[in-house]
This record gives C-alpha cells, structure tokens and sequence, in this order.
C-alpha cells in the first residue's frame, strides 16, 4: 500500500522530531514545542567537501548535525584555515547567530557526504519570543561551545604542537591510552587535523616523520600505528 502524501509528511516530521529530540539543546523540551521547533526548520544534504557556509555570508539560521561530520574553521592572515571544532551527529552548531551576528564569523564545511538539520532564524526568533524558555537551552549551549573555544584558544598559546598532536592521537586511540600497542585509521584528512591542532600540513608531516624516526608512530596513508604508546604519552604530557 502506498502511503499518502499526508502520511509521508507526518512520518518525515517524526523523524525530524526524533533528530531534534536528540540534540543536547532539545532534549528536555515538551513534544509540543519540539514540534513547534520542527515547522521551522529544513534538511540540507551536503556531498563532501561541500562548502555550507561562508565568512560573511548573510545568517540563514543555526544547524543540527544528522549525518557526517562538519568542519567549522576560519582563514588566518598567512592563509591557513584555524579549525574552530569539527562536529558530529547530533551536535548543534552556530547558534550565537541568533543573537549577536548579521553574517557568520567563520567558515563550514563537509568532511564527507553530510544532512544538516537548518533551524530557521526568522522562525525560531518568533518561538523565543512566544516561549522564552527556549532561550535559557540556547545559552546552555552556547556557553558549551564558549567553553570549547576557550580550550581550543589556550590549548594554542600554552602547549607546543608535538603535544598537542601526540595529546589528539592518544584520545583517539583507547588502547594506546591504557600503554598497548595500536592502530587507528585517521577519521579525518591529514589537512584537517593540522588544522584542528593548530598547525600547517608542512609541520605535521615533519612530525610524523620525527615520531616515525624515533619508532613511536608508523605512518602508512592515513593508517598510524602506534608502536610505543609510553613514549607518545610522555610528549603528550610536554616532557
């Protein structure tokens, strides 16, 4: 039996709910008013590498990550890309737009194929302001990605990059953590992850190359295997 239009536009609903109910931001609101939040937002696939938003681009809303992962960066004045946070299902993200930005401070993009959920601005303003509840989730999450951003900003000024690399590899890796020997598949691109720890592609292919050299790390593509997890977690700690 083939569903009626109005059936599918009630099922995709539920599932739009289901995401939103999801996210941290949401997760203790009423049905009633996730179902509010839901007339106010669409869907947006991205394809890898897709670009969803850019600095300066005029404020179309905020995101709930439903599938993949998305990179949030901005360009520094010697042209590297500085990654803010890569977020992943069901994360939000660029929520202080509601409040403080005509355009966004920074640049989006896919690291593979990618749904976001898109929370209308215009819409979800008006909800605020017939439930102003609602704005006390916004700022608890806002004060998380504050907080994030705060680590990220003393993470670059007070520690050297080897050890933020080494720190990066090690909370990927359980086993290597608890002292074993192991092998982890970068989920992201080399590209990114200098990105991520603050650095350009050049630096952390010589710091590869040093680990390697000193038979810490083996490097094959974007396969490390983690051969002496001591010694990397002894450059974690800055000795």
């Amino acid at each position: 039996m083939i569903a009626s239009p109005q059936e599918l536009e009630s099922i995709r609903r539920a599932a739009l709910v289901a995401s939103l109910r999801l996210c941290r931001m949401f997760a203790t609101l009423s049905s009633e008013n996730l179902e509010a939040v839901a007339e106010g937002c669409s869907l947006r696939n991205l394809a890898r590498e897709e670009t969803l938003f850019r600095e300066g681009d005029r404020v179309e809303g905020f995101y709930i990550l439903r599938s993949g992962s998305i990179s949030v960066y901005r360009v520094t004045p010697d042209g590297r890309e500085q990654i803010i946070c890569v977020f992943r299902p069901p994360e939000s993200f660029a929520e202080a737009t509601l409040a403080t930005f005509e355009t966004y401070p920074a640049n989006a993009v896919a690291l593979e194929a990618s749904q976001v959920i898109v929370v209308h601005r215009s819409a979800f303003r008006e909800l605020i302001r017939r439930n102003p509840d609602l704005s006390l989730h916004m700022l608890g999450s806002m004060s998380q990605h504050l907080k994030h951003l705060v680590q990220v900003i003393q993470d670059l000024k007070g520690r050297q990059v080897d050890t933020r690399l080494a720190e990066w590899i090690l909370n990927q890796s359980p086993a290597a953590q608890v002292g074993c020997p192991a092998v982890l598949d970068l989920p992201i691109s080399k590209r990114v992850l200098a990105g991520q720890i603050g650095a350009t592609s050049e630096t952390l292919s010589r710091l590869f190359a040093r680990l390697s050299k000193k038979d810490i790390l083996k490097v094959k593509g974007r396969r490390l295997t983690i051969l002496d997890s001591k010694a990397l977690k002894t450059i974690a700690r800055g000795v």
